[in-house]
């Protein structure tokens, strides 16, 4: 093993179209709409529709903040170099420490559905024991564990074949759903309406629980180390994602209001999709989009295992975090420490969890936490780019707009969607969301206090970043006339 003073993991292994499937992964389209689809129709009714399009729109301001960020500093913490470099030193902290823990809490929010659709699958009836779906789900988290120790090769291939074959049976769905003759309730275009929420804070839950289903594009710029041509790669990447599920998370939505009532969704629960394919295509459909459901969750846990390792090796190169957490595999280029600390503390939360009560309570509690997680260090990250590009801004109508004015409202919405929530979620829900964010309070001061030099940052500025980077020359290229497998399914 090495420490990673040339940072140590493995450039150019992703090429464009892995990044966008990495993408699309991380937000999960059908687990997303598995897990989460009940939860919001408990919070906003009909108004799925509305709060998945008033979130989408500055979420894709925080998109844009991401790409403009990546553009001049590649790094595998993202926002936690970003924030850090920009704004302050502790808030980068936190926004890191934010994503590691929302990506630990997603360890049994993510396998406990995999451990339910996998017995559903063998038996309905061993479905409803909690300790056997936890187990079950443990073992689909080893084994996502090992296949992103195997390194970042290994892990695309895997990723191509469980999200291609996902997404095929989502959009055979889509098609299917249209078609469909019978319905629960009829179309109403007022599902989109501002006007369907009772007040702010309905709206800010809507919104909160809406920021979870779009969550996962980011680890585009977690693996920015390790794509080619990042600057550029990760933030497309993250850009034709965002709007793919978007476009498939409006579809169901709709199909769900359409064809099941609500009695129907809230007795679902995790369990809608395989209702609304039971709907479309009766005896075959219902396991059809189980088998999806299942792909999709595997698939975003290996990326939000690529998530929280990569910011858990940043944080330990950067001495913010022990140092060993910066060590690399020499054979696999992955940081192996990083992945066996998730591994064991992923296990903990397992126990914990077989003996917590219902599936369905603790996924309503597991969404709501990430949630402020999630809106808390996206805001931080959209003020961050404003800051970075704040020389540039009004050179032109363009950079205003998608680099100041997009940004701006996708991070004031978020931030005003983490204070607005904090008066209308559950007991445990804020002690899970804001619990987890003062604990990174202890290994922040320990390590500001040994001096990191994490905590004496040059400042991230555009300007100079740009002219650096163009100064450098384009990197090219070897022309060989070997193939180079690292480009295989590239553009």
């Amino acid at each position: 093993m090495r420490t990673t003073t040339n940072r140590g993991l493995q450039p150019n292994v992703l090429g464009t179209f892995d990044t966008i499937v990495m993408a699309v992964a991380g937000s999960a389209p059908a687990y997303s709409l598995a897990a989460t689809t009940a939860v919001l129709f408990g919070a906003v009714g009909l108004a799925g529709p509305a709060a998945l399009l008033y979130c989408a729109i500055p979420m894709l301001g925080i998109v844009l903040a991401y790409a403009r960020l990546g553009r001049i500093d590649v790094n595998a913490g993202a926002g936690y170099s970003w924030v850090g470099r920009t704004l302050h030193p502790f808030l980068g902290f936190l926004s890191g420490w934010a994503l590691v823990f929302a990506a630990t809490v997603f360890m049994v929010a993510g396998s406990l559905p995999a451990g339910t659709l996998t017995l559903s699958l063998i038996s309905p009836g061993l479905a409803d024991s909690t300790p056997l779906a936890a187990a079950v789900g443990a073992g689909w988290f080893l084994m996502m564990l090992l296949v992103v120790l195997g390194g970042a090769r290994l892990t695309v291939r895997a990723q191509l074949v469980m999200s291609g074959v996902e997404m095929l049976i989502l959009l055979g769905f889509v098609l299917a759903a249209v078609v469909h003759r019978g319905r629960a309730t009829a179309f109403d275009w007022s599902w989109f309406a501002l006007d369907r929420f009772h007040g702010p804070g309905a709206f800010a839950a809507g919104a909160l629980i809406a920021a979870f289903y779009y969550w996962g594009w980011d680890v585009t710029s977690n693996l920015s180390e390790e794509t080619r041509d990042s600057r550029r790669t990760a933030g497309l990447a993250a850009l034709v994602g965002v709007g793919f599920v978007f476009l498939l998370f409006e579809a169901f939505t709709v199909a769900v209001n359409v064809l099941l009532s609500a009695e129907e969704i809230r007795d679902a629960g995790p369990n809608v999709l395989a209702v609304l394919g039971q709907e479309i295509w009766p005896g075959v459909g219902g396991k059809l989009l189980v088998v999806a459901v299942l792909l999709s969750t595997v698939a975003t846990l290996e990326t939000t295992l690529l998530q929280v390792t990569r910011s858990l090796f940043a944080m330990g190169r950067d001495r913010t975090l022990p140092a060993a957490l910066g060590l690399v595999h020499r054979r696999w280029n992955t940081p192996w420490v990083a992945i066996a600390a998730v591994g064991g503390a992923g296990l903990l939360m397992f126990a914990a969890a077989a003996a917590a009560g219902s599936v369905q309570r603790i996924l309503s509690d597991a969404v709501a936490a990430i949630g402020l997680q999630i809106a808390f260090y996206y805001g931080l990250a959209g003020i961050a780019a404003i800051v970075a590009y704040k020389a540039v801004l009004f050179r032109s109508v363009q950079n205003f707009v998608l680099g100041g004015l997009w940004p701006l409202f996708g991070s004031a919405f978020m931030l005003w969607t983490f204070v607005e929530s904090i008066g209308v979620l559950s007991t445990t829900a804020l002690t899970i969301g804001l619990g987890g964010l003062l604990l990174g309070v202890v290994p922040l001061l320990v390590y500001w206090r040994r001096g990191s030099d994490y905590y004496r940052p040059a400042r991230l500025d555009a300007v100079r970043a740009l002219e650096a980077a163009e100064g450098s020359g384009p990197a090219t290229r070897p022309r060989t006339g070997a193939r180079d497998k690292s480009y295989a399914t590239d553009f």
